[in-house]
C-alpha cells in the first residue's frame, strides 16, 4: 500500500476500502481495477481512496473516491467518482529533433529543410576534393582548384557517403528487397542500369527502364527486379499465338444477297 495521506484521514471513512472499490465496480468492469492505493485526508469527515486503473491505454491512472460522512454518523457517503491522472501517466515522451522525424517524401513543395554548418555529413569542397570523372592525383587537383569560389561550397564527407550507401544498401534498391530477391539476374549485368561516378560507383547506379518499378531511383549493383534487359522467356512462359482468322465459306448465315 502506498502511504497517499496528507492529513490525518477519518479513521471509519478510511476503513471503507471496501466501499470504494464496491462503488468503482459499478461504474467499470472489474479487469479495470487495481489494487487499493491508499487514502488520504482531504478535511474533517472527507476521505479520498485511491486504486490503481489497470484498463489499457491508462498506464498510471487512479481511481479515485471520495467519501464523507456527517458528524453523528459513522455511515459513509459517496461523494465523487472520477479516473484520475497519477504522476506518472502525465510524461512527455523523449524530444526528437525534427530533422530527425523527417522521413523521405515528408516535404511539400516549398518547404525548406536547412542543413546546419556542422552537419558531419558535408565537408567544405577544398578539404576533401569532388568526384572527379578522372581518378588521376593531379585530376583531383585541378578539380578541386576549379571549385574553390567558383563550385559547391561543401560536398559529401566520408561519413555523409557511407551514411548514404547504408541507407540506400538496406533499402527498397537492396540485394535484401523482395523484388530482388525473385528476380532471374543482377543489375550489375543489365543494360537499363546507369552507373554512378566517384566513391559510389562500384556498388550503385540508377535504374533507365521506364517499365521498371526503380525507374530513376538508385539501386545497388546486386539489386534485380523482372525488368532486366536480358530476360527471356521460356517457351511455357510465352503467349499462346492466336490462329488466322478462318473465312467460313461454307455455312449459310441467314443474310439476303443484294
Amino acid at each position: 500500500m502506498i502511504a497517499l495521506a496528507e492529513t490525518s484521514p477519518d479513521a471509519t471513512l478510511a476503513a471503507a476500502a471496501d466501499l470504494a472499490r464496491a462503488v468503482v465496480l459499478d461504474l467499470a468492469d472489474a479487469t479495470d481495477v487495481g489494487e487499493h492505493l491508499g487514502a488520504q485526508g482531504e478535511g474533517e469527515l472527507v476521505v479520498t481512496h485511491l486504486l490503481a486503473c489497470t484498463r489499457p491505454g491508462y498506464t498510471g491512472w487512479r481511481w479515485s473516491v471520495t467519501l464523507s460522512r456527517a458528524a453523528d454518523s459513522s455511515e459513509p457517503t459517496v461523494n465523487e467518482v472520477v479516473l484520475i491522472p497519477g504522476a506518472e501517466a502525465i510524461v512527455a515522451p523523449p524530444w526528437v529533433p525534427y530533422k530527425e522525424r523527417l522521413q523521405p517524401g515528408d516535404l511539400s513543395p516549398g518547404d525548406l529543410l536547412p542543413v546546419e554548418d556542422e552537419d558531419p555529413r558535408l565537408v567544405p569542397t577544398y578539404s576533401f576534393g569532388d568526384d572527379p570523372l578522372d581518378p588521376d592525383a593531379k585530376a583531383q587537383v585541378r578539380q578541386v582548384a576549379q571549385d574553390l569560389g567558383l563550385g559547391r561550397v561543401r560536398t559529401l564527407s566520408p561519413e555523409g557517403i557511407d551514411m548514404a550507401a547504408e541507407r540506400w544498401y538496406a533499402g527498397d534498391g537492396g540485394p535484401e528487397a523482395a523484388l530482388a530477391k525473385s528476380a532471374p539476374e543482377s543489375c550489375w549485368s543489365c543494360g537499363f542500369l546507369v552507373r554512378l561516378s566517384g566513391h559510389l560507383a562500384g556498388t550503385f547506379g540508377v535504374c533507365a527502364n521506364g517499365n521498371a518499378n526503380d525507374d530513376g531511383r538508385v539501386v545497388s549493383v546486386d539489386h534485380g527486379c523482372g525488368a532486366h534487359s536480358e530476360v527471356k522467356l521460356a517457351r511455357k512462359q510465352q503467349p499462346i499465338p492466336v490462329p488466322d482468322h478462318v473465312f467460313d465459306t461454307l455455312t449459310d448465315d441467314g443474310f439476303d444477297t443484294l
